[in-house]
């Protein structure tokens, strides 16, 4: 009898000492409702498009200024960090015997995004340029 409950409790550490856990949590959630993307100023701006379509588009831009003509320049710039925290345990135990480990690691990038959008007198757009980078 003694025999059998030893060989049920053997068995079942066993079994039980490989069991691993993974918990990715993801902490750098973009708070921006707008999507300001390259591919958007890429398809959607044209030359020569209003400044009240581009603002439906883009939305408001963060800096407006003048050239030396005075003419209107918009500039959009997003700044947006992304960081993934991934934790990693496991335990195992043999009857009295025990054993731990964890295991943290974190991964960040940021990325930018600067759009420059030049108005003409009448407000319609006569250029635009953008920078996109990502470390």
């Amino acid at each position: 009898m003694k025999r059998k409950l030893l060989w049920f409790v053997l068995s079942g550490g066993i079994l039980l000492s490989g069991c691993i856990m993974t918990h990715p949590t993801n902490a750098g959630r973009d708070a921006d409702a707008t999507q300001l993307t390259v591919g958007k100023v890429q398809g959607e701006i044209k030359e020569g498009m209003p400044a009240s379509d581009v603002a439906a588009i883009l939305g408001s831009p963060n800096i407006v200024t003048t050239d030396e003509k005075r003419r209107e320049v918009w500039i959009y710039d997003k700044v947006s960090s992304n960081r993934v925290d991934t934790r990693n345990s496991a335990y195992g135990t043999l009857i009295l015997f025990g054993a731990s480990s964890r295991q943290n690691e974190s991964t960040s990038t940021q990325k930018t995004l600067t759009i420059i959008i030049k108005f003409d007198e009448q407000k319609m757009v006569r250029d635009f340029a953008y920078n996109y980078t990502q470390f």
